[in-house]
């Protein structure tokens, strides 16, 4: 029993690591980077998806994305979601390719980024402790259902403590990766 809510709460918290993850990569460092266009949604046959199914984005240098699309007829429509994404970027079509030049970034619009990471970093402290609360709800209710005793409870609490202490490091340490990549000119 303890062993599974244990496996349960680590797959849990490895789920918000990897939204931290989604939402850092989504943020412009200043180097081209195909995470970059993720979050973008395109008008594609009647319905909102993702860029990454009507299209495919690779980096063609440092400061460069190239956007292939697939279906010519949607050429437009992505074109049109890349500048209307509030990235700040300004892509221009040939054929069925998008080309998509990244501007430097002023130090103003670094520290705005920085404000952005951390937001993000502490939104996955929260729900790494989120998960720990549940976890620890759960222990008081086995041991006061008498499911397990009390020095099991204590030991299972020290375990998830260590669990959380874990994650919340890995969000730290991603976070600074992430900070690195924003200052670096």
């Amino acid at each position: 029993m303890s062993q599974a809510l244990l496996n349960d709460l680590k797959g849990r918290m490895e789920k918000s690591i990897a939204s931290l993850e989604k939402d850092l990569g989504g943020l412009r460092t200043g180097r081209a980077s195909a995470d970059l266009l993720a979050p973008i949604t395109v008008d594609a046959y009647g319905s909102r998806m993702p860029l990454t199914q009507t299209a495919n984005v690779s980096v063609v240098d440092a400061s460069l994305l190239s956007v292939t699309v697939w279906d010519a007829t949607l050429t437009d429509a992505v074109e049109k979601a890349i500048r209307e994404s509030n990235l700040g970027l300004n892509p221009s079509a040939e054929g069925n390719v998008i080309r998509v030049p990244l501007p430097q970034l002023t130090e103003e619009r670094r520290k705005e980024l920085l404000k952005v990471a951390r937001g993000f970093g502490e939104n996955g402290r929260v729900a790494i402790r989120n998960i720990r609360r549940d976890g620890m709800d759960s222990v008081k209710k086995l041991e006061k259902d008498s499911e397990i005793s009390e020095d099991d409870a204590r030991r299972l609490s020290d375990e998830i403590q260590k669990l959380t202490d874990t994650f919340v490091k890995d969000v730290d340490t991603h976070l600074e990766k992430k900070e690195t990549d924003i200052m670096k000119v």
